[in-house]
């Protein structure tokens, strides 16, 4: 009986740290913080974007996603491949040389890139899916 009240009490300690004690805090800020490429950031990957949407006639996008907050997550360059058919935007980002230790704080981020010619009824891709 005593075991089962310990082990018990170890769980519900372990389930409320776990539940106190989130990984993830997002801002609150509603609008995205304007990112512009740095270049030459270390480890640089793809990174998921959420939203691509057509500015100025067509001409430029207006890409927005979710990450972390500089120097730890640094926008690195964004790819732009154009067809016919579609826009694959690919969005890459890493860290600086002075990064530290990084807290996990998510940030609403946006960019915006060019096209070569206007979106039109082109199809916009994430080149960071799939």
């Amino acid at each position: 009986m005593r075991t089962t009240r310990r082990i018990a009490a170890i769980a519900a300690t372990a389930l409320a740290l776990t539940v106190s004690a989130p990984a993830l805090a997002v801002t609150g800020a509603s609008d995205p913080v304007p990112v512009k490429p740095q270049g030459g950031t270390l480890d640089p990957h793809k990174v998921r974007w959420e939203s691509a949407k057509p500015i100025r006639h067509g001409r430029y996008l207006r890409i927005t996603w979710t990450s972390g907050i500089a120097p730890c997550w640094v926008l690195d360059r964004v790819r732009v491949k154009e067809t016919s058919r579609k826009v694959t935007v690919t969005l890459y980002e890493g860290h600086t040389r002075n990064a530290g230790m990084c807290v996990l704080i998510a940030v609403r981020k946006t960019t915006t890139v060019r096209l070569r010619t206007p979106l039109g009824h082109r199809h916009v891709v994430d080149g960071a899916r799939g």
